[in-house]
Parts: C-alpha cells; structure tokens; sequence
C-alpha cells in the first residue's frame, strides 16, 4: 500500500500562524512596557512633603529637606506656573524654582547644579549652588511667587527663566536647558509651611510704562550694531575702533515707579567692553552721529 504525504504547505501555513501569534504577543508586551515607564518618567515626586491636591504642606522635622517636583516639565506652550503661599511656617523657608527631572529631594531647589530657585525667606536667588544672590523682597503669606521660561529658549536650547512676586516680573537668569527639560519645583523646610501649586497659571500683562531687565525688541527705543533676541542683547559691530560703539536705549526712562535695571552679562566676549548705565536722548544721537562713518561728496 502507497503511503501518502501530508502537504508541506499545511505545516508551513501553521508555522506562520505561530510565529505571527508570539509576534503579537511580544507587541503587545513591548507597549505594555513602554506604558509602564512612561506612567513611571511621568510622576510626581516628593518627600516630606504632604500633597493634597493642588495643596502642599510641610511633613517632616525643622531638620529635614522638603522637596517636591512636577510630573511634567514647563514646556513652550505651557511655560509658566505660579505658588501661593498659604502658610509661611515657623521660618518661610520656601523655595519656587526649576530643577532637573530627576533632582534630589535631599535638597532645596537651586541648590543643586542645574536647578535654579527664587526663596521666599531672604529673597535669595539660588542658581545651582548653596549660596545666594541678592534677587527680590522676602515673600509672606498671602503672596505668588511664579516662575516661567521664555519661549524663545526652546528654540536656541537656553533656559531663559524668570521670576514674579503677585504677578509683576522681579527678574531673570540664563542656564542651560536640560535634555529632558526643567520641572516645576518647591522646597519647604519649616513647620507649618503650606502652598498651593497652579501648574496652569497664566502671567497677565504688565504696565507698558516699566521697562523691565527681560523685553522684548519693542521695549527699545533705539538700537545700533546691537540686535535683541528674547532678553538677550547681541553686538553686532566690527569692533575695530572706538567708535565701532554698540547702543541699546530703552524705550521708556526710569522713574519714581521704576527706578532700578540690571543686566547679566552671559559671554564677556573678547576685551568686556562692557557699560551699563543712563543717558539723555541728546547725547545719545550724539553718540551715534559719532560712530557713523563720514559721508564721501
């Protein structure tokens, strides 16, 4: 008797049909898995610190750091939020501020390298070391403290933060923007400190009569060899002589409402010639009469 053969196309066929199967299912383990770490890179993180909804207090010793970050980093659309404080503790020892996604809670915000962080007990500002400047006014129960980044900084790929006291600009700092962006941060370190988060807070427009140290290109009366992106003031001249003078005059004088601007100087560049101060309308079309170059007949 013949023995027939079974079909090799049908064992073939079944293969195929296994081999999709376990294709499937590693698909479907490998979404699983990317779900799991994105539920896990976004999430809040804390220590000593109680969350109540947008509400967070103090929970630990006088001796203990209180640290807490945003699950999601401020982005270009959504490049501001605001802390209200509600309860300024035994000391008012709390900290507003930007710091890397995984920052230590060990520490206060802008203690660290890359963070940087306005406090509301000495007005400090702290930018990524353990001692601060001199920044703004100490900030008590009742008042905002805010904190947002331009949004031309994530274009160029430098942080261009500033900080506000109930809504009005107190003034700004440059740092590098981190890979995975800067997270909204607070640091308590006293009893009975409590605050609320606005993570969707809007900064409203400020009086066009200040000048303030971070404006824009239309806040400049008159600019020569000096071009302005963002808050940041390039010169552009050849540099070859003295009067090869870059000029930069704000759009409105100080007055008895605003009398006080400050600059950051971000690159020396070759020699730091480098002034800062004020001047009259006359003399600065004095000045750039001089640094014209003559006219041929």
């Amino acid at each position: 008797m013949r023995r027939t053969r079974r079909p090799r196309f049908v064992l073939m066929n079944k293969m195929d049909d296994l081999n999709l199967h376990y294709r499937f299912l590693n698909w479907r383990r490998r979404i699983r898995e990317i779900r799991e770490v994105r539920a896990f890179r976004y999430q809040e993180r804390f220590k000593h610190i109680l969350v109540d909804g947008d509400t967070l207090s103090y929970h630990g010793n006088s001796g203990e750091v209180g640290c807490y970050v945003a699950s999601r980093p401020l982005t270009k659309d959504s490049n501001y939020f605001e802390v209200s404080i509600v309860d300024s503790g035994v000391r008012g020892t709390i900290a507003v501020g930007l710091v890397p996604q995984y920052y230590s809670l060990d520490h206060q915000p802008g203690w660290l390298p890359d963070s940087v962080a306005y406090h509301a007990d000495d007005g400090k500002l702290y930018n990524g070391r353990a001692k601060g400047r001199q920044f703004g006014s100490k900030c008590n129960s009742g008042d905002r403290i805010g904190c947002g980044i331009e949004p031309v900084s994530f274009d160029v790929q430098t942080a261009q933060i500033f900080f506000t006291k109930n809504g009005k600009r107190v003034g700004s700092t440059i740092m590098p923007m981190s890979p995975d962006g800067l997270f909204p941060a607070v640091g308590m370190h006293s009893l009975g400190e409590e605050v609320r988060l606005h993570l969707n807070a809007e900064l409203g427009r400020e009086d066009d009569s200040v000048m303030m140290v971070d404006s824009y290109e239309d806040e400049w009366g008159r600019l020569h060899d000096v071009r302005v992106c963002g808050t940041l003031l390039e010169y552009l001249g050849k540099g070859k002589s003295i009067v090869d003078v870059g000029l930069a005059q704000a759009r409105h004088p100080l007055s008895t409402r605003s009398h006080y601007f400050e600059v950051e100087i971000v690159d020396p560049g070759e020699k730091c010639y480098i002034a800062l101060g004020s001047l009259g309308r006359r003399m600065l079309s004095f000045l750039l009469e001089a640094s014209s170059p003559p006219l041929e007949c």
